[in-house]
């Protein structure tokens, strides 16, 4: 766990690359001192709560969970029958013991992060591990490594399909084309790439990260409204962090400022969660 001090710090951008998901304006906050681990949780450490607890997930209880699967026989199946997002299909009895169906295994990845957990399956976890989720405040700050106004973790400079040094993304043409330059077709082992200021490891890229916070767009624009209306309905929740199937042409959130939202009970084959922690404030014990 990286301890956090309290103090002054921001949430969002001025400069937002994606304006209709929300990530401005920028918003000075003051945070309490808290904890957030490192790394993501792991397959391993998922499977020791599961094992401790008897918990079943939500996908485990559907039945089913989204899988990406970007072959061209999906690609073209999904596009015929209309499918707005033709890369995203509906797998019987996927599940974070089977990320991309039963003919799947999670074996030779229990150091990578635990995929196909919802927010309700977060928060479990959590609880049992004596934590919580963090805020989207506490994200972006244990991000940025502190009040400053990096793009990324690693600071402003852009990833592209050539560099594989900075984070887990889509390389190549999205979605029927992954180069994999950097070794990974889908998540990397929880502790990749080098971390950032504070020691944390793969804010951006592998899988997007649950949050506490309901999902929301400041803003009074008709849209704003309407995804606003929607965002309720579906009491949806904060993600932060991107995954490894973003990409500058698609889904250009890899960036702290970028967010996404999904109801409590969804899951998918690129979504995982952290642990943060309350702490006493500095020079308490």
């Amino acid at each position: 766990m990286v301890r956090l001090p309290g103090g002054r710090s921001f949430v969002g951008t001025n400069s937002p690359a994606i304006p209709a998901d929300g990530e401005g304006p920028e918003r000075g906050i003051v945070l309490s001192a808290f904890g957030l681990e490192a790394v993501t949780v792991t397959n391993a450490r998922f499977a020791q709560f599961v094992e401790a607890t008897g918990f079943v997930t939500d996908a485990e209880r559907f039945g089913w969970s989204p899988v990406f699967l970007g072959d061209a026989e999906h690609l073209q199946a999904a596009t015929r029958v209309g499918a707005q997002l033709p890369w995203w299909h509906r797998i019987e009895e996927a599940s974070w013991r089977h990320p991309e169906g039963p003919a799947s295994s999670i074996a030779d990845r229990m150091d990578h992060p635990v995929v196909q957990v919802s927010w309700n399956d977060a928060n479990a976890f959590a609880r049992w591990a004596g934590g919580r989720l963090p805020s989207e405040a506490e994200w972006e700050h244990g991000a940025r490594g502190g009040a400053v106004r990096n793009r990324f973790p690693w600071g402003n400079d852009e990833p592209d399909d050539d560099a594989a040094i900075f984070c887990n993304i889509w390389q190549g043409q999205f979605p029927d084309i992954n180069t994999q330059k950097d070794g990974y077709l889908r998540t990397a082992p929880a502790r990749s790439y080098e971390p950032n200021a504070l020691g944390l490891y793969n804010m951006a890229g592998n899988v997007w990260e649950w949050t506490r916070d309901a999902f929301r767009v400041r803003s009074v624009a008709k849209h704003a409204k309407a995804r606003n209306s929607q965002a309720l309905q579906n009491n949806e929740k904060v993600l932060k962090g991107g995954s490894f199937l973003c990409h500058i042409s698609y889904c250009y959130r890899y960036r702290i400022a970028a967010r996404m939202g999904m109801s409590p009970d969804s899951a998918g084959s690129n979504t995982g969660f952290r642990v943060a922690y309350d702490l006493p404030p500095t020079g308490e014990t």
